[in-house]
């Protein structure tokens, strides 16, 4: 096949180019510090202010007691059955509270909710962050309708970068295989510009912060 000279000019400039990196010009502008200016407010506040601005729902609780308590109402008010939770420390701390919609013995055929917990919490965006490497792995979050996050204080971060190194370092400088930021329930204008929430993930997302003491 004749290859003409235009392409091959353009494939030996690229090869020049692969064999001869060339250093950034300015290093230092690498990520090595926020664009944005931490905000004077205490992070759990701006987190909580801009996720209910994306339409999440958030609850601060003093104790798994409390966390129990809403709980309870929720699944009443919404008629949930089966929530679904494969995170065995919260498992533990609210087993005594006798939870019977979460992981019913006798499942039902539709799943109303699902409780995971979260690598962190950015209050610049408003962003739930999320990783395989959670007792949830990658659907957890994603399948059920109805996405309710425990998250704790000492998990809130201030901005997205924050988030990484907080993984980073969690998993001994290795990411997981997939680190996702939720920023409120999933949504699309796609069709016809008309928006459609809850098409490709959760509908409604739940934020309960506990303090960090309970961690």
């Amino acid at each position: 096949m004749k290859v003409s000279p235009a392409k091959v000019n353009i494939l030996k400039r690229v090869r020049n180019a692969l064999s001869q990196p060339v250093q950034l010009p300015f290093p230092q502008a690498e990520g090595n510090r926020s664009l944005f200016h931490a905000d004077q407010q205490e992070p759990e506040i701006v987190f909580a202010e801009n996720f209910t601005k994306l339409g999440g729902k958030f609850i601060f609780c003093e104790s798994y007691r409390e966390l129990a308590g809403t709980l309870k109402q929720l699944a009443e008010t919404k008629q949930w059955k089966h929530v679904v939770c494969k995170e065995l420390v919260l498992l533990h701390e609210l087993e005594s509270y006798l939870l019977g919609f979460i992981n019913p013995p006798s499942p039902t055929s539709e799943l109303d909710g699902g409780i995971t917990t979260c690598e962190c919490l950015v209050a610049r965006t408003g962003s739930v962050v999320i990783s395989s490497a959670q007792p949830s792995g990658r659907t957890g979050s994603i399948f059920p309708p109805v996405h309710i996050v425990i998250a704790y204080l000492n998990q809130v971060v201030w901005d997205i970068r924050d988030a990484l190194v907080l993984v980073k370092e969690k998993y001994n400088g290795e990411l997981p295989s997939m680190v996702s930021l939720q920023t409120g329930p999933s949504r699309t204008a796609d069709i016809e510009k008309t928006l459609v929430v809850g098409v490709h993930g959760p509908g409604e997302v739940y934020v309960f912060l506990l303090d960090h003491d309970l961690l």
